[in-house]
């Protein structure tokens, strides 16, 4: 890495692009991963006695987490030992803050500290930055409120103010929607209520609440309701104790340097330490299924989850009918596939989509107008996005040359920085200052395989 590139192992605060380079090679350790990192912050909260991290994700969402547990009482502290930091929280019982507890633009944080705080009885207000107002929290205050809590929104927004609920009751709920958020709002808050909550949940989605929570002690029941999908009980008044938590690689951030081998000639990738949790790797099942010459590898488990090795190497795809009930599993790598799936020969569908349309941006839309401009083929619908291929190599990808508008998303960013990698001309963003969010090393781990990119 020359002296320029080094400047930027975080992500820069303005303008970036990425531009075509030669192969990416090497061996890089993906970032904790944001769910586990934020649920063993949380738990860690509830449980009596101290709970010890380590491979935390320190990016800006999982910080804001760390920060809202000190504003409600509990002990957190960062120390480094040789091998690295460590995280160290100190379980307590939950006091109500002096002021609004703020969470940026982190929508994991917000939803299960809303359920978290409903189940350790104290009153919360909550608010975000101008993105995370704009993002809805009915689906998870509508629960709540079957529960007992007394909830005050703008329009099913933020900012929420949560009043103390000493009688909360257990409830008997169908999610409308898949959402790890809100089924895991509403477990969290069922700690706290009288008698035995039930969530079905007719679509499976991620399970690490369920995974931590029985790390952490607690007892919950889990029946297959016959239709692929699942019952999930637990009794309220269940203390949690404290137990050490080893974070995963993060799966959703691996993909930005196996997507950039893939489409990138020549490339040999190798992210270690990467979650392979099956709700989890639905982007990966893909590749594989449009000719990805992609690999786990060194597969083992840490802490009760799945973990593997993942190697990628430049290969020649081809387009796939993605289903809707994969959606679960990949729903925040679909703008990354939009841009593999550019490179393939053939269309790439994909369905069950509607979640996009309410994440940081409108991701559906972000990604049809940012291929459009850098001479992609993609078209959408409410739920669905299709992209049609234009291949590789000398005669086909991707043209580049544009500035994307990235509408304040992380993951809108990395993607097109990663489409420049590939492109003919460089593919420029309006704002990578947002990367932090979730990938605060994005820039220093794709230089360091090879890749250009940097800010303008």
């Amino acid at each position: 890495m020359n002296a320029t590139k080094a400047r930027w192992r975080r992500a820069p605060s303005g303008r970036a692009d990425a531009r075509r380079t030669g192969p990416l090679t090497g061996v890089v350790t993906a970032p904790g991963d944001k769910s586990i990192s934020h649920r063993a912050l949380i738990l860690g909260a509830l449980a009596r006695g101290e709970t010890r991290i380590t491979g935390l994700l320190e990016a800006d969402d999982v910080l804001r987490t760390a920060a809202a547990m000190r504003a409600l009482g509990v002990g957190v502290e960062r120390d480094r030992s040789s091998s690295g930091a460590i995280w160290r929280v100190e379980g307590a019982a939950w006091a109500a803050p002096t002021r609004p507890l703020y969470f940026g633009n982190s929508g994991t944080g917000v939803r299960l500290i809303m359920g978290a705080a409903a189940g350790a009885h104290v009153a919360t207000s909550f608010e975000g930055d101008v993105s995370l107002r704009s993002r809805p929290m009915g689906r998870v205050l509508e629960p709540l409120r079957m529960m007992g809590v007394e909830a005050t929104d703008r329009d099913g927004r933020l900012p929420v103010d949560l009043e103390a609920c000493e009688d909360l009751k257990a409830i008997n709920v169908k999610l409308a929607t898949p959402s790890a958020q809100v089924k895991s709002a509403i477990l969290l808050a069922a700690l706290g209520a009288d008698g035995v909550t039930r969530v079905h949940e007719p679509e499976l989605c991620r399970d690490h609440t369920e995974r931590m929570l029985a790390a952490f002690g607690a007892s919950l029941s889990m029946t297959p309701d016959g239709e692929g999908g699942r019952f999930i009980e637990v009794a309220g008044g269940q203390p949690l104790n404290a137990c050490d938590v080893a974070v995963p690689g993060d799966p959703s951030s691996a993909a930005f340097p196996i997507a950039a081998a893939l489409i990138t000639e020549g490339s040999d990738v190798t992210v270690k330490g990467v979650l392979i949790n099956p709700l989890r790797i639905g982007f990966y099942e893909t590749l594989k299924e449009m000719g990805a010459d992609i690999s786990f590898e060194n597969e083992r488990d840490e802490n009760g989850e799945p973990v593997a090795d993942i190697r990628a190497r430049h290969s020649l795809l081809h387009g796939v009918e993605v289903p809707a009930s994969r959606a679960p599993s990949m729903i925040d790598e679909y703008p990354i596939l939009a841009i593999v799936a550019a490179h393939a020969h053939g269309e790439t569908m994909m369905r069950g989509l509607g979640e996009l349309r309410v994440k940081e941006s409108d991701r559906i839309a972000c990604v049809e107008a940012g291929l459009a401009a850098i001479g992609g083929d993609a078209a959408s619908g409410p739920d669905w996005l299709r992209v049609r291929g234009k291949g590789s190599g000398p005669k086909g990808g991707l043209k580049g040359g544009a500035l994307i508008k990235t509408h304040h998303d992380h993951r809108i960013a990395m993607s097109f920085l990663v489409a420049g990698l590939a492109s003919e001309k460089p593919v420029e963003i309006d704002d990578a200052s947002m990367i932090a969010t979730s990938f605060p090393e994005f820039f220093g781990l794709m230089m360091s395989l090879g890749g250009d990119m940097g800010a303008v």
